[in-house]
């Protein structure tokens, strides 16, 4: 018997939804006394939801993923394509797309030289750490396996990248975590720790410390996102990127740059650590990286590691002993590729500089106007607003009255983001990622419906 819940009956959907569905990042309560929202259409920087509603999406997919915006025929028809003429084969063998997009992706990566595929963002940083972790066996007797990861930084939903998770409130009640991971300070210089003068250095010189108090022969590998995504959006304060560098260097650390929400576009680069002139031993990314029309997540690394993992002949443990399922799959490299030619044709990371320089003007105009904006910060289309219950102390606002902005915009029909259930005290900032192809007008939309929220949620 055919039970499909017809599309078309919309109390049908909301039931089915309701009854079966476990939804991601949403409480159980809100379920028993209202509808769950489902969107079932996208064009553009819009979507409608199952009501008819429209709103304008500055979150690029609710979790910075849509970079090149919906209803996108190419990439679909390339998919569609590719999938009749070959779907899927693991990768231990190789696809005409898996190539062709490898190649692409190295070309926009200078230094860069293998792209291993996977299906997410966690599960890309997982490869980075078993191949630190198996590299440690291989060359330093299994001592140097320890990974850093930095406050407030997010790398994932599994074990293994939660125990790399700087956000308490998402780590909590999911103990105990893998061994070997250790937190190094943040480098939010709004927040600062330390009253210096040149506080990026001095941010960096905190991950040395660490590194000098667990043995620089047990560190392996230091995981960074080069712009700090859903912990507050913190771009590194100056001088921060040349010492990390500088401190990889010296202790012989593998560094791990997550572009999992900057790359491939959002900053205004093709990644994010191409702003600061780092020169990384893995790169993770996922997300924009087909902009949501196929799951793919890419692995990359250079050739100096690749050759880590060679050794005599007759070892039997001469490789990455490894496998994701749906690396295999072509319909990610397919969307891949018509993801990156489209920001290539359509000029999407020129696009990202304007509009993130227009987004920023009017953040910074909305921090002059509401004494509740403390900081912003941002680049290209990526941006946060911090916001405080008082400007002098820096207290934060309570998150029930972020999240308030955030349901006003909402009521506006527009969808903005904020930190939440992730930091402390410190779930205060508005999160704001717009798809690359967002105009003047759409700029000036959000901002102006968070400039309505703004006054309508602190002035009641």
């Amino acid at each position: 018997m055919n039970t499909l819940v017809n599309p078309n009956d919309l109390s049908a959907i909301i039931e089915a939804d309701r009854a079966h569905l476990w939804h991601h990042l949403i409480p159980h309560k809100p379920f028993e006394t209202n509808d769950p929202r489902i969107i079932v259409e996208g064009k553009g920087m819009r979507v409608w939801d199952a009501t008819g509603k429209e709103h304008l999406d500055a979150v690029s997919g609710g979790v910075w993923t849509v970079n090149v915006g919906y209803g996108r025929e190419r990439i679909a028809d390339a998919v569609r394509d590719q999938l009749v003429k070959m779907n899927y084969f693991a990768n231990s063998a190789g696809s005409i797309p898996g190539a062709q997009f490898a190649e692409m992706l190295i070309d926009k990566m200078p230094g860069m030289s293998r792209v291993y595929y996977t299906n997410s963002g966690s599960e890309a940083n997982e490869k980075a750490f078993k191949m630190v972790r198996q590299i440690a066996h291989k060359r330093h007797g299994g001592r140097k396996h320890k990974i850093l990861y930095r406050e407030r930084d997010y790398h994932g939903s599994t074990i293994a990248t939660m125990s790399a998770g700087g956000q308490i409130e998402r780590n909590a009640q999911y103990g105990p975590f893998t061994p070997g991971f250790v937190e190094v300070p943040h480098c939010l210089e709004y927040r600062a720790q330390w009253d210096v003068e040149a506080y990026g250095e001095r941010a960096a010189d905190a991950i040395e410390e660490v590194i000098l108090r667990e043995g620089a022969d047990t560190v392996g590998a230091l995981c960074l996102e080069p712009v700090t995504a859903g912990g507050g959006v913190i771009t590194p304060p100056e001088g921060y990127w040349e010492r990390v560098q500088e401190i990889c260097r010296k202790y012989e650390i593998l560094l791990h740059i997550d572009e999992v929400v900057c790359g491939v576009g959002r900053t205004g680069t093709w990644f994010g650590y191409q702003n600061y002139g780092i020169k990384p031993d893995f790169v993770t990314m996922a997300k924009g990286v087909a902009s949501g029309y196929a799951a793919i997540s890419c692995m990359v690394t250079t050739e100096e590691v690749f050759e880590l993992f060679k050794s005599a002949p007759e070892d039997p443990m001469d490789y990455f002993r490894d496998i994701s399922t749906f690396g295999g799959c072509t319909a990610g490299p397919t969307a891949a590729i018509e993801n990156m030619k489209i920001i290539e044709d359509e000029k999407l990371l020129q696009n990202t500089l304007a509009m993130g320089e227009r987004l920023m003007g009017n953040l910074e105009a909305l921090k002059e106007k509401h004494a509740v904006v403390g900081d912003v910060r941002g680049k290209g289309l990526f941006a946060g607003a911090e916001l405080v219950a008082d400007r002098k102390t820096k207290e934060p606002a309570p998150e029930k009255m972020v999240q308030a902005v955030v349901a006003d915009c909402m009521a506006q029909g527009v969808i903005i983001g904020a930190t939440n259930r992730s930091l402390p005290g410190l779930n205060n900032t508005l999160c704001l990622s717009p798809a690359l192809i967002a105009t003047k007008d759409d700029i000036d939309a959000i901002t102006d419906a968070i400039d309505g929220a703004l006054t309508r949620v602190f002035t009641h």
